[in-house]
């Protein structure tokens, strides 16, 4: 029965999109996985089998696409000297040129065409401006599925500091009144990808379907840490005077002056996000709940 299961390929398998791609598509039952990832020697076990696929050697991307059904793909932002578009449509093309049928593109909000240009959020729009390229690739179906706000980040590249005024907690350029965080569990996101893959025919036209657990203001946030145990503390500061505190400040600053504008999907999703809950068989994990789970007391030193 395994042989007839359709073969899906997934970029980025051991990262945190690709890595939760993988795992929903192997407890699916439904698909063969393969993952590609620069060092397979190192995953041997990472899927049903593990293939060689690097997009700055588009030499190894014919092999890495061979015989696929499906494909997810998601380009690393942060990878020092990472040229996206080179890189996506170079994936976009090896794929089409193998025969996969189903591309799933890992996207996010157009900030330039949202903020109509007043702010430049290049590693959200480098993404979108790409979608054109996937719609256009002639694939019998392909998909868009947007990453949110990691409920992660809360714990990992934007965890709580200790402040001048000898609290734990956050000092940002942002109105901590306004809801403006569609928020997720990034592990949950394999299971919109499996589900869209299962249902080609209802998601399988260009549709966006966002990862929402929780949407939430930065108070409602450290309300809900605080209720908890923990005793978070927030001041808000200049967008001026935030960006000159580190090396990105300022890329910091203007994502969220994006999302303090326009929200992190940026337009009114309540029925991408529906749909994505209906093709993921479930309703995301919503903050508190995740929080009580991962998200220990925190330490005053």
């Amino acid at each position: 029965m395994s042989n007839t299961k359709k073969l899906i390929a997934v970029v980025g398998a051991t990262g945190q999109q690709g890595g939760a791609v993988v795992r929903a598509l192997q407890a699916s039952g439904q698909f063969k996985v393969r993952a590609l990832t620069r060092n397979p020697v190192a995953h041997p076990k990472l899927g049903d089998d593990v293939v060689l696929a690097d997009f700055n050697r588009p030499e190894t991307l014919k092999a890495a696409f061979a015989g696929a059904h499906g494909a997810f793909l998601v380009t690393n932002s942060w990878e020092a000297g990472a040229d996206e578009p080179r890189q996506a449509i170079a994936a976009v093309n090896a794929a089409k040129d193998a025969g996969v049928q189903h591309l799933i593109w890992s996207t996010l909000p157009n900030v330039e065409t949202i903020s109509r240009g007043k702010i430049n959020v290049p590693h959200f729009a480098g993404k979108a401006k790409l979608e054109p390229i996937v719609s256009d690739a002639g694939f019998a179906h392909h998909t868009f599925v947007i990453a949110p706000f990691y409920y992660q980040n809360l714990l990992g590249v934007m965890a709580a500091q200790k402040q001048v005024d000898g609290t734990v907690g956050w000092a940002l350029p942002l109105d901590p009144e306004r809801r403006v965080f569609h928020m997720g569990d990034i592990t949950e996101l394999g299971r919109i990808v499996a589900g869209a893959f299962a249902e080609p025919d209802l998601v399988g036209h260009g549709e966006h379907l966002p990862l929402v657990g929780d949407f939430l203001s930065f108070n409602e946030i450290i309300a809900t840490l605080n209720r908890q145990g923990n005793k978070f503390s927030f001041r808000q500061v200049p967008r001026e005077v935030f960006a000159g505190w580190f090396p990105g400040a300022g890329d910091v600053a203007a994502l969220l002056a994006y999302f303090e504008a326009h929200t992190y999907l940026g337009s009114d999703s309540r029925d991408a996000i529906a749909l994505a809950n209906k093709v993921s068989g479930q309703q995301p994990t919503r903050f508190a709940v995740w929080a009580k789970a991962n998200f220990a007391l925190h330490a005053t030193t």
